[in-house]
């Protein structure tokens, strides 16, 4: 459906519209926020946060950026205000809920199955690196974000975000090779 529309309807009192954004937006901010604090319960916090900070200042959104953009801004910085204030334990957390009630047939056990696999080895590797590092990645590749976008929502510029990706990526690579030799050994 067309953000606009459900924009321009939610400001004119059609507070359900809203959860337009909570149902497209919800599992990418609960990663983004994840990856800055570290903690399941508060990223939820933080999104809840953040979806309520961005109910009430919809009437400032501008249309010259996207709307996921300017959400995940908010996202972002809730994080990291409240990551800064308090200290937080850690969790893993999947970036997409694997839903183990699910029944699958016979032929598409083992692909899921290594699905699964890969989804947990790139999450134990992303949690190995820098909280900034592994959110670059996150936005860049699980949910496509452009560079240009990725400085917008976490106010770098956009040849800073290039650099900070190719370092990231190789830091990927090396976290990720170390994961598969500990693993075979």
């Amino acid at each position: 459906m067309n953000e606009k529309l459900q924009i321009h309807k939610v400001l004119k009192g059609d507070t359900s519209a809203f959860g337009y954004f909570v149902d497209t937006y919800q599992d990418m901010a609960l990663t983004i926020a994840y990856r800055i604090c570290g903690n399941k319960q508060d990223a939820e916090d933080i999104v809840q946060n953040a979806f309520v900070k961005a109910f009430h200042n919809l009437h400032t959104f501008r249309s010259d950026s996207k709307f996921s953009t300017w959400f995940y801004r908010i996202v972002y910085n809730t994080a990291a205000t409240e990551t800064r204030s308090s200290t937080h334990s850690t969790e893993f957390v999947d970036y997409k809920v694997i839903d183990a009630d699910a029944s699958f047939s016979d032929l598409d056990t083992a692909a899921q199955i290594e699905e699964n696999e890969r989804k947990e080895i790139v999450n134990k590797t992303l949690e190995k690196m820098p909280k900034d590092e592994g959110v670059l990645l996150t936005l860049f590749y699980l949910e496509d974000t452009s560079v240009k976008d990725i400085a917008l929502i976490t106010g770098l510029t956009d040849a800073n975000v290039k650099v900070k990706l190719h370092r990231a990526r190789k830091r990927f690579a090396d976290e990720i090779t170390k994961f598969m030799k500990s693993e075979s050994a």
